[in-house]
Parts: structure tokens; sequence; C-alpha cells
């Protein structure tokens, strides 16, 4: 694993609380949990990745 990774999932996390607390600010509600729910799947996209190439790497390692 990569310290970019964290760093790319930080500055999600960053920019989504912002883009959340101005639309939640302007009474866009909606708007703002869709940007959060948007957030969360991109992170979840990026884990998932990850743990896909961690089994493969484990499958590989114990030639499975």
């Amino acid at each position: 694993m990569d310290v970019s990774l964290i760093f790319k999932i930080a500055a999600i996390g960053i920019v989504v609380s912002v883009l959340n607390q101005v639309l939640a600010r302007s009474g866009r509600e909606e708007q703002a949990t869709m940007t959060t729910l948007a957030g969360l799947v991109v992170v979840l996209m990026m884990i998932v990745r990850q743990i896909a190439d961690l089994f493969s790497l484990v499958q590989t390692l114990f030639d499975l």
C-alpha cells in the first residue's frame, strides 16, 4: 500500500466536507447528502481495488 492512497482519501474527505458545509448552509441538504454519498462511494471503490490487489497477492504468494 502506498502512502499516496492515504493522501488521496484525505483530500477527498476534505473536499467532500467543505462541499457538504457549503451546500448545507445554503439550504440544499439533499445535494449535501448526495455529495457525501458520492465521496463515500469513490473512497470505497479505491479501497475495494486495494483489497482485490491484496487478495491476488496472497493467492500468488501461497500459489493457490
